[in-house]
Order: C-alpha cells, then structure tokens, then sequence
C-alpha cells in the first residue's frame, strides 16, 4: 500500500534558528518550506526532512536519518569534518573501524549527531 510512495523523515529540535545553522550551513540541505517558528521544511535529494522544534528533541537513541552517499563514505567524512563535525564511534557485532568509518562487510557508514543530539548517519548504501 505504501510502497511506491515517498517518506518523509521527521527531526525534533530544541531551536530551530540553531537548527537552521546546522542543516543549511553544515550540511548544505535547502530549505523548500516552513511553519512559523515550528517546523522547517528541507529539501534532501528527492526526499524531505522536516525538521520541528519539539520539548523531546534529542531523546532518540537509535538513527534519526541516514543519507545514502554510495562510494564517497570517506569524502564525506573528511567534508563534514572540515565542518566541525564529530563523528560518533560505537563497538558493533560484525563491523570494524578505519578512523570515523564504520566496515561490515561491503558496507560503510559514520554516525555524527546534530546540535540536538538526534544521531544521523552516511552510509555506502
């Protein structure tokens, strides 16, 4: 039923001009939309984020967003870095470490989190 049609991932924030900040000017994402001051639309790919001001922002502990980036893991990387970006490094069954990547596998990914503290990712797939 809801398989041919497109998601849409949703982010709760504390403060959405520090927010503003972090997705436009850290990560490069456009802004499409916009509700006052409690929800800012933004434009990822040929998805949308909606990033909304929220008391429970930042109390997610699993994966907010991933972008899938292909082969450009280690670009990227080095990209948000230059960005002041920390990534984050967690122990996992099945997966080693180069630096901030992530290796299980054929797979590579990097965990980084916003001003929030929501975990968002880049993954090869």
């Amino acid at each position: 039923m809801l398989g041919n049609t497109d998601a849409v991932a949703n982010i709760a924030v504390t403060n959405l001009k520090t927010a503003r900040k972090f997705y436009e000017g850290t990560l490069g994402l456009t802004q499409v939309g916009s509700e006052g001051d409690e929800l800012i639309v933004y434009r990822s790919g040929k998805t949308t984020i909606n990033v909304y001001k929220s008391d429970q922002a930042g109390t997610n502990k699993a994966t907010a967003v991933t972008w899938a980036v292909g082969d450009d893991v280690e670009g990227v990387v080095r990209a948000l870095k230059a960005k002041g970006i920390t990534f984050e490094h967690y122990d996992m069954p099945g997966m080693t470490r180069e630096g901030d990547v992530h290796i299980g596998g054929d797979m590579k990914v990097a965990w980084f989190k916003d001003p929030d503290g929501n975990i968002l990712n880049i993954a090869s797939r």
